[in-house]
């Protein structure tokens, strides 16, 4: 398939705290109001939950209703979805991300760095492997939220004239009070992997208490940011270029320069 340039649309949401039905409803009625093709439609980290340890009541089989209405978003726009879940399997519980191509089919990202200010690495199972989600000629990396800390983990990779990935997410329900970190390092890791990035974030309190600011963003491989939201529901749309990545990639080929290395699991 021939590459080309990615209408994408990020849902910038308010997230009723550990209610599927009332976020499930809410997103439909955003994505109602898309008017434009998209090829990839971004929502935020436990988008029918919000940011959650309580697994008990809140993790879901890979039957349950928030992957069934990714699914049927992705069959109803032809768009790539994509958005994380607390999934239970195999008698433990997982921060999935989940990408759900037109065709209904997925691949599946579990979180590798779970969040240490809170229960989820008591309670949750990291990953231990990554993905890279192939659309439309484009190759895109999914990774959540806190793993935004750790620039090894999302380190691209230059091998025989060809980049592992293109564009960099990063569903998340990240906190007001470190607003500066998100936009900082949502900047470096574009600058340092020469590609794309997207943050897809929350707004309002969650059931701790916690203020979310939004501030979700597009940025460019040279960490220029190309889409930003305020702190109010957004629906952000940008158009991103894979020609330009090319020329860009092609006139500073710090790839060749960059160190190998070896992640121990």
């Amino acid at each position: 398939m021939s590459r080309q340039n990615l209408n994408i649309v990020l849902l910038q949401s308010d997230i009723s705290w550990e209610n599927p039905s009332n976020n499930i409803r809410h997103f439909t009625e955003m994505i109602g109001k898309i008017s434009e093709p998209a090829d990839l439609i971004l929502f935020p980290e436990m988008f029918s939950t919000g940011f959650t340890t309580n697994t008990g009541t809140c993790a879901e089989s890979m039957e349950g209703p928030s992957l069934t209405f990714l699914k049927e978003v992705a069959l109803s726009t032809g768009s790539l979805v994509m958005g994380s879940i607390l999934i239970r399997e195999d008698q433990g519980y997982y921060n999935r991300l989940v990408s759900v191509f037109p065709d209904a089919t997925c691949q599946t990202y579990d979180k590798r760095h779970l969040f240490r200010l809170s229960e989820e690495y008591k309670v949750m199972n990291p990953g231990d492997r990554k993905i890279i989600v192939g659309h439309k000629g484009w190759n895109i990396l999914p990774l959540v939220c806190y793993d935004l800390r750790f620039p090894v983990w999302s380190k691209n990779k230059f091998r025989d004239g060809e980049y592992e990935y293109d564009l960099l997410v990063y569903p998340s329900n990240w906190p007001r009070s470190r607003r500066h970190a998100w936009k900082s390092l949502l900047m470096a890791r574009a600058i340092e992997n020469q590609a794309y990035v997207i943050g897809v974030n929350r707004i309002g309190p969650d059931g701790y208490g916690t203020p979310h600011a939004g501030d979700s963003l597009v940025i460019d491989p040279k960490g220029n940011i190309l889409a930003e939201a305020g702190e109010e529901e957004t629906i952000l749309k940008a158009t991103i270029s894979l020609e330009e990545l090319n020329l860009f990639r092609e006139s500073f080929k710090i790839g060749l320069d960059w160190d190998r290395f070896i992640i121990e699991i």
